[in-house]
């Protein structure tokens, strides 16, 4: 510990908190020890103490941290902002379908509930609060947290750097906006006062290199202006840019030998792009050079592995006892980053009876259902290779970073320039040893579709359309595979998903109808891997492939694509749906079975068409 960090270690829980921490300071060692020695010498117990954050890798890593503290720290609860409101929702109103509704609407019910005193008596039970990333809490998350303190009473431990704060975007006031980089710690300064304590962390011990430590001289000016909450027109980004242009240069994606380089680099690597769509576009051209890598999902898409499927077929009871799971995990497939131990310790924890001795395969149901499985359980696998935008990077680190240059700022951005800034400077903090970059792709026809939200592949004419982003939502889940849109052996195929099919893996979708008979949708299309059909396309697919095409009203077979190709297996994982479907294609009663998780930025081959056109 350095003094900087033993000074917020051993401050007494009865203090109001703020610590500010550079990119790389140590925040999460050191909150850990600070949660660690309240549990052991301020006389707080678990349930007393709650640790929120605003991304999944970092509640995993608290939870991990705390549990190799003892037992005591192992059972502090760690969640994100919205977990835990959705938590306290299904306290209230078990009954209604949460997960269904949008991520702010589910926080702004909470945040309700909590102002009418419906919550009281459970936040009656928290003294201390700690919660990361503050400088992201912008609208209904600050406004979670406002209230969580006001009405519990607690004491608290705030962590954050406004030279971070990269989720603006989510505010329309302009105003408001430019203030939203430090509203959390405004706040705290206008309604604690003298009474509240501030700390700052300023080591990095992250970087290991000059070169990965390029960016940190601007973490100060950054902080700056965004606490002086203005857009500010201070050419930061351009002198940020200007440094990342020193940085080495890689070479093109597209171009072989860097392909071959990325394929062969020890350690992890990041490729970090400004948009979704540059992102999509990136994981193509590595897939096209056969570069084993991963697409880093959004912080709220949560994914049940495939494990879980194969756990309900073949434990039929209500009860999974510790006895009975030992004796299925050599058959269940467990990844490797995946202890049998730990694993049960989550099923218990999440699903568990009273005692915590077994696990009620029910509720387990009720959680993947609901997408409210621990995050340790639904973490993407380990991958040597990552493509992310620079917002879902947040948080992470790896040995080499590569940016894909954003290029300089254009007239008539949305986004302000200092948020531009402390983004790129998000970007070019995450690397340990090695910073580099490579030219912006080709993006002048690919951009986000407003009516069918994702993004498109545009043509020159204002009417052509030659791709559509596909995404984790885009599969058919209510029905197993092979019982509608195409009639297979549906053990037979739910066998080969778990056993021949990986991440990564190409797959085309195929119009399986001349005419779409629904209003509003597109034809249905079948999911092909290797002359294998394992599956449908979603209705929401149909409706955004409807919406992206124009609404067309004549539905003529040419107004959609025959196929579409440049699509990969993002994961197979395990989904809920109808119990009398499974039941009668024969794979159990519980409603619960595998289906291909897709993504990439596809490319339509329209009726008529060549391969090569």
């Amino acid at each position: 510990m350095t003094d900087e960090q033993q000074a917020v270690v051993d401050l007494p829980a009865e203090t109001f908190l703020v610590v500010t921490a550079g990119a790389g300071a140590g925040k999460t060692h050191t909150m850990v020890r600070r949660v660690a020695r309240l549990l052991a010498e301020e006389d707080l117990r678990v349930h007393e103490v709650l640790v929120l954050s605003f991304a999944r890798s970092a509640v995993r890593e608290l939870r991990e941290r705390l549990g190799a503290t003892g037992q005591a720290g192992r059972l502090v609860p760690v969640r994100t902002f919205d977990s835990w409101a959705l938590d306290l929702l299904m306290e209230f109103d078990g009954d209604r379908e949460w997960h269904r509704e949008p991520f702010d609407d589910r926080i702004a019910a909470a945040v309700a509930r909590i102002r009418t005193g419906a919550a009281d008596e459970r936040l009656a039970d928290i003294r201390h609060l700690v919660v990361d990333e503050a400088q992201d809490l912008v609208g209904v998350r600050l406004e979670l947290v406002r209230a969580v303190i006001e009405h519990s009473d607690c004491d608290f431990t705030v962590v954050g750097d406004a030279a971070q704060s990269i989720y603006g975007f989510q505010i329309e006031d302009p105003e408001e906006r430019a203030r939203g980089a430090d509203a959390c710690f405004r706040w705290l300064r206008s309604r604690f006062g003298d009474e509240l304590t501030e700390l700052e962390l300023t080591r990095n011990f992250r970087a290991r290199t000059d070169e990965a430590r390029t960016a940190l001289p601007f973490g100060p000016e950054l902080r700056e202006s965004a606490e002086a909450a203005h857009s500010g027109s201070g050419g930061r980004y351009e002198s940020l840019r200007t440094s990342l242009m020193g940085a080495l240069y890689l070479g093109e994606l597209s171009d072989d030998l860097v392909r071959r380089e990325l394929r062969e680099t020890p350690g992890t690597t990041a490729i970090l792009c400004r948009t979704n769509g540059e992102a999509l576009l990136a994981s193509g051209l590595l897939a096209g050079g056969e570069v084993p890598h991963r697409v880093q999902r959004t912080v709220q898409e949560r994914v049940a592995p495939a494990w879980l499927a194969g756990l309900f077929r073949q434990h039929t009871g209500t009860v999974l006892t510790r006895a009975a799971y030992e004796a299925l995990t050599d058959t269940l497939a467990l990844p490797r980053h995946h202890d049998p131990d730990v694993v049960w310790g989550l099923l218990v924890r999440s699903a568990g009876d009273r005692g915590r001795r077994s696990v009620d395969m029910d509720r387990l149901r009720r959680l993947v259902a609901e997408k409210r499985l621990p995050d340790e359980i639904t973490a993407q696998p380990p991958s040597a290779l990552v493509v992310s935008t620079f917002h879902r990077a947040k948080g992470l680190e790896f040995d080499q970073v590569v940016v894909i240059d954003p290029g300089p700022l254009r007239e008539g951005e949305d986004t302000p320039e200092d948020e531009e800034a402390r983004l790129l400077y998000v970007a070019m903090t995450r690397p340990r040893d090695d910073l580099r970059w490579t030219d912006p792709l080709r993006t002048w026809n690919v951009r986000r579709d407003g009516r069918a939200g994702r993004y498109a592949r545009f043509g020159r004419q204002k009417w052509q359309r030659f791709g559509l982003e596909i995404g984790g939502e885009d599969v058919h889940p209510t029905d197993p595979a092979g019982t509608v849109g195409f009639r297979a052996g549906v053990e037979e195929l739910q066998e080969r998903m778990m056993s021949e099919v990986a991440p990564g893996d190409p797959v085309v979708l195929e119009r399986l109808t001349q005419t779409a008979v629904e209003d509003g949708m597109s034809p249905p299309y079948l999911i092909i891997r290797r002359d294998l059909p394992i599956g449908v396309v979603s209705e929401a697919f149909r409706r955004s492939m409807f919406r992206v095409l124009g609404g067309r009203k004549v539905y003529q077979p040419k107004s959609y694509p025959r196929y579409l190709f440049d699509v990969r297996i993002d994961a197979i994982e395990t989904v809920t749906g109808s119990v009398a479907s499974g039941s009668i294609a024969g794979i159990g009663d519980r409603g619960m079975w595998l289906a291909p998780r897709l993504t990439g930025l596809s490319l339509f081959r329209y009726d008529g068409k060549s391969d090569d056109a």
